[in-house]
């Protein structure tokens, strides 16, 4: 039984994403709603499956390129583990996302003139359906992992964003046009490994030498980036209208509001970052005394403060959109 709630507890915030963005691209709204919800869940089954094809390749990597003498140890610095990301295991999971979306789309694309925001769902899904199992192989190795896994239960989507556009576009597109699109489809594949890899990076750099862990603030600033990336391009496919943030009619005026928007996503993400580690800190004193006025005091003083850089973020973002 506990080991049932463990993997629902592990699947769950995948599976909620998906039925949010279902509903954000107003497929809840169909008159088949159960039928594309079927449709969209077998895509969530084929990422939790490209997830398990992922695993095995990566042993399989690990296995031959772990006899080269003294791999192991150049693996352990930061600049071994960076080329191991960037070359091994970021293409590999991108690849294997890639291709479980691209083969049954490019099929049914053929014989049902799919919409592209019926694509880009079904991409979304794929991703979540990676995020699940891995979420389900970290849990089970050390339940304690939890928290963690779920607050990263979206940064696949995030990181396979620049391919999931391209591939919606290139497969609705005529003809005519689809040469563009593929050259543009392995940029945003090489954009999506390096996202990849980056946020492994950032995020374990503080492991490899204590005096880089100041790396790690830059982790929550580079996603919300990603997660604005995303929300475009969601904007983009159901053909909304979007508002530069970015539209001084001088350079000095741009420069002044790529200013402003670095500042955003720094203030912005480390708001975020403070509280997840506050809940991460405070969840095992709570079980304790939830009533010590310490601990009390502690927590509102820590959401007091990142609540204003929140805040301070989102005043600039709205000076920035009508400006």
């Amino acid at each position: 039984m506990p080991d049932l709630i463990l993997l629902i507890t592990a699947v769950a915030p995948a599976l909620l994403l998906l039925a949010f963005y279902h509903w954000r691209l107003n497929f809840s709204a169909s008159r088949s709603l159960l039928r594309s919800t079927l449709f969209f869940f077998s895509f969530f089954i084929l990422g939790m499956i490209s997830g398990l094809l992922a695993l095995g390749l990566q042993l399989i990597f690990e296995s031959l390129i772990g006899q080269i003498p003294g791999w192991q140890r150049f693996t352990r610095t930061l600049i071994g583990a960076s080329i191991r990301q960037l070359f091994a295991i970021a293409p590999i999971e991108e690849a294997c996302k890639f291709a479980v979306t691209f083969i049954p789309v490019y099929f049914l694309q053929s014989r049902y003139n799919l919409r592209i925001r019926a694509i880009f769902l079904c991409a979304i899904a794929v991703c979540l359906g990676f995020s699940a199992q891995e979420n389900v192989v970290y849990v089970f190795h050390n339940s304690e992992l939890l928290f963690e896994r779920v607050i990263g239960t979206a940064f696949h989507t995030l990181f396979s964003t620049p391919w999931v556009y391209a591939l919606s576009k290139y497969t609705t597109i005529i003809n005519s046009h689809q040469q563009d699109y593929r050259k543009y489809l392995f940029f945003a594949g090489a954009n999506s490994v390096i996202c990849h890899a980056l946020v492994n990076i950032l995020s374990t750099a503080g492991e490899y030498a204590r005096n880089l862990q100041f790396l790690s603030y830059g982790l929550f600033p580079f996603l919300l980036w990603m997660f604005w990336r995303f929300e475009l391009c969601l904007n983009l496919v159901q053909n909304k209208s979007v508002t530069p943030l970015i539209s001084g009619l001088t350079r000095q005026h741009r420069y002044w509001q790529r200013g402003l928007v670095l500042f955003i996503l720094i203030l912005g993400g480390n708001a975020i970052l403070g509280m997840f580690v506050l809940v991460e800190k405070v969840s095992p004193l709570l079980s304790r005394n939830i009533l010590d006025a310490e601990i009390f005091w502690y927590i509102l003083s820590r959401i007091s403060v990142n609540l204003i850089f929140g805040i301070l973020a989102v005043a600039i973002y709205l000076y920035l959109r009508n400006s």
